[in-house]
Order: C-alpha cells, then sequence, then structure tokens
C-alpha cells in the first residue's frame, strides 16, 4: 500500500497521545511534581488538534506545518537535558531520572514528527 498524503496527519495524532501520555505520567510519577512536566502533554494535545484538523478539513498546510512548527518546538525545548541525557545512558546519575527520561523521550517523538512532516512536504514538491 501506498503512503497516503493522511500518514502525516494518522502519525501526528500518535505523537500526540505519545507526548501526553510521557508528559502525565512524568507529572504524576515524582514525589514533588512541577507543572513544566506537562508541557509534553500540551504540545500532544495541539499534534492531535492538527492531525484531527489535517484529516477532516481541507486545512493541510495549516495542519502540516502546525505539526512540524510542534515538533520543531518539543525537540528544541527539550534539548537542553542533552548532558543529562548522555551522563543518563552512559550511567552515570542525574538529578531527575523521570524528568530526564521524559525529555528524552519528547525529543524522540518530535523528531520524528519533523521527519514525517519534512517528507511529506518533500513528497508534494
Amino acid at each position: 500500500m501506498a503512503p497516503s498524503i493522511r500518514d502525516p496527519y494518522r502519525i501526528g495524532i500518535a505523537v500526540g497521545v505519545a507526548l501526553a501520555i510521557v508528559g502525565v505520567v512524568a507529572y504524576v510519577l515524582p514525589e514533588e511534581s512541577h507543572f513544566t512536566a506537562l508541557l509534553p502533554a500540551v504540545l500532544g494535545v495541539g499534534c492531535v488538534f492538527l492531525g484531527r484538523l489535517g484529516l477532516a478539513t481541507d486545512r493541510d498546510r495549516l495542519a502540516t506545518y502546525g505539526l512540524g512548527l510542534f515538533g520543531l518546538a518539543g525537540a528544541g525545548g527539550s534539548m537542553r537535558a542533552a548532558g543529562d541525557i548522555v551522563t543518563l545512558v552512559t550511567g552515570g546519575e542525574v538529578g531527575s531520572t523521570i524528568a530526564t527520561v521524559a525529555q528524552g523521550l519528547t525529543i524522540l517523538f518530535s523528531l520524528l514528527l519533523v521527519l514525517v512532516v519534512a517528507a511529506s512536504v518533500a513528497s508534494d514538491r
């Protein structure tokens, strides 16, 4: 089956749900949580909204570029944890393991979204 133009929206919805789960878990799990742990969930809700918008309407460009922007924001906003992620992966200790894992997952899911949007835009040209 050939990829459809609708695939970025379905993947955007899936990434949005994953980001929402990451944000909620990062907020609920630690004994002392901070509201910034919910930022991936906010990005996730936005991704779900834009994915649904792209599937249900003719606002393809808005939804596609919006998903790309959210992906860049998620990756860029969590990139400050890159040092802690490397420390954690190499066996070191970090201040908050849950926060570091959540930021790592946010980077991973966000970059996936950026790649999907870039491939979709490239295939449209």
